[in-house]
């Protein structure tokens, strides 16, 4: 399989509003066969949309609400039921569109949760757009910073089969519970140490070959196998992109 797929990018970031042409050419010229772009709030479920339909065929939509969700600048908190209500529209006006739910899960970060009950806002905002998932027949991309454990074993719980656990921080022990459930792993470039201060779908490449070097197989290995997993996580894909 000649390229690979980003199965997780906030394409929709502020940050690429000046040079989303070239940042998109980059990607294309380093070997990408699709992006998918995941959201964070739903101020930017449009923009997604917006996107995927600019670039049809290379950027894919997934909407979600994230665990942390941004008051200020300087200031974050964990999502809230009331978060997820003002999404739920939007997401039921673009549900055939989407290739995933996303980017969703659990952050049990001290900065962002006081206390039992801010930790139970967000399962609650887990478990409905899980339902929500099941409902649509789409894989979730999953969000679990500080904390893996329970992240993988409210999916299991809940009975989900197809889920991508992004930028995973927890033990070996509990990823490995997550494979056995099924689930994918995504690995991001900052599995290296980089001075890069802006991160972008190209950059891809530098997951690959670090997999590639640890595994002690070729980069087109990694690239192949990789393909054939996002392909068989995301379907929708398979239909959608040249290959």
């Amino acid at each position: 399989m000649n390229g690979y797929i980003d199965c997780h990018c906030h394409i929709s970031s502020g940050d690429f509003d000046q040079d989303l042409e070239e940042v998109i050419e980059s990607s294309k010229k380093a070997g990408l066969l699709a992006i998918l772009a995941v959201a964070e709030h739903c101020g930017e479920f449009e923009k997604i949309i917006e996107l995927s339909k600019r670039f049809p065929g290379f950027i894919f939509p997934c909407l979600g609400v994230h665990p942390v969700q941004e008051v200020s600048p300087e200031k974050q908190r964990g999502a809230t039921p009331q978060d997820l209500d003002a999404a739920l529209p939007i997401i039921e006006k673009y549900k055939d569109q989407l290739v995933a739910i996303g980017e969703i899960g659990l952050d049990f970060t001290p900065r962002f949760v006081s206390g039992h009950d801010d930790k139970d806002k967000q399962r609650q905002v887990l478990i409905r757009q899980v339902e929500i998932a099941k409902q649509l027949d789409l894989p979730v991309n999953v969000h679990s910073r500080s904390a893996g454990r329970p992240t993988i074993h409210l999916l299991k719980e809940l009975g989900v089969e197809r889920a991508l656990l992004h930028a995973f921080d927890g033990k070996p022990s509990v990823a490995l519970e997550g494979v056995k459930a099924g689930y994918f792993f995504s690995i991001p470039p900052s599995i290296i140490r980089s001075e890069q201060v802006r991160n972008e779908p190209q950059n891809i490449r530098v997951s690959a070959e670090f997999v590639a070097k640890v595994k002690g197989v070729s980069l087109e290995r990694v690239m192949e196998a990789t393909t054939q997993n996002a392909l068989r996580l995301f379907p929708k894909l398979k239909t959608a992109i040249r290959l």
